[in-house]
């Protein structure tokens, strides 16, 4: 990680609350996550859902936008202060381009951050709170170290009591 982490053309400080990258914009970046704590969302029918949560050493991108350089109705938002690094996809571009070792680390991120999407997905095809409320603290216990009750039961398709009782039980 710390080849790709090197790659950042900047760093940002980020407020609670600020947006690093907007609903409907193109951002062909990838953050590294050095402390704090960042979700992804999208809107739908005007309310903000939660897909994915970044943790200080974590990797973020608009997966999507940044492939196609296109808009993405995706945003990444500060959940807490935190200090993100930025890598432009031109630098990650020349470093893939370098050595086929980078390429194939750069091709073993993109691997984990498919399989972790997939994963996000089923979690959404199951129907019981208590199954997806199960798979998720299995698969991300840190989430409910480091994120409010109210963001993980937006993540979780479920209501704030729900998770509530399931934490309880």
């Amino acid at each position: 990680m710390r080849e790709i982490i090197a790659l950042a053309v900047s760093k940002q400080l980020v407020k609670r609350s600020q947006f690093i990258k907007f609903f409907g914009s193109v951002d062909t970046n990838v953050y590294f996550i050095e402390t704090g704590c960042v979700k992804m969302s999208i809107l739908i029918d005007d309310t903000d859902q939660i897909i994915r949560f970044g943790y200080a050493g974590d990797l973020i991108v608009a997966l999507d936008s940044y492939i196609t350089g296109h808009t993405s109705e995706l945003s990444i938002q500060a959940l807490k202060k935190s200090e993100i690094r930025v890598i432009a996809k031109s630098a990650i571009k020349e470093f893939i381009m370098k050595d086929i070792s980078n390429m194939l680390y750069w091709q073993s991120v993109l691997e984990s951050l498919i399989l972790q999407q997939m994963n996000r997905e089923i979690d959404l095809l199951i129907s019981s709170p208590k199954e997806r409320f199960d798979r998720v603290l299995a698969r991300s216990p840190r989430l409910f170290q480091e994120v409010a009750s109210r963001y993980i039961a937006n993540y979780l398709r479920m209501k704030p009591e729900t998770l509530s009782r399931l934490k309880k039980s």
